[in-house]
């Protein structure tokens, strides 16, 4: 089975996921999203048909690692 050609890793502890694109075998880091928004936007500026949908919806194109989805930074206590 083919990985994902996009990839956003497990949270840092300091806030974020760094997100990494993989075009032809070449890994490229796109930067660290912080949120959903920051996600989509790098997407956007690759010239991605909707972004938005391919983020927020549930696309075998995007493996999120260590982590759920769409969570940019450790739940601490209240």
């Amino acid at each position: 089975m083919e990985q994902a050609p996009i990839l956003v890793h497990r949270i840092s502890p300091t806030g974020g996921r760094r997100v990494v694109i993989r075009i032809r075998g070449i890994d490229t880091v796109l930067g660290v999203a912080h949120s959903d928004a920051d996600l989509i936007e790098f997407l956007r500026r690759l010239g991605v048909p909707d972004p938005d949908e391919l983020v927020l919806g549930d696309s075998e194109a995007i493996a999120w690692q260590g982590g759920r989805p769409h969570l940019y930074q450790e739940t601490g206590d209240p």
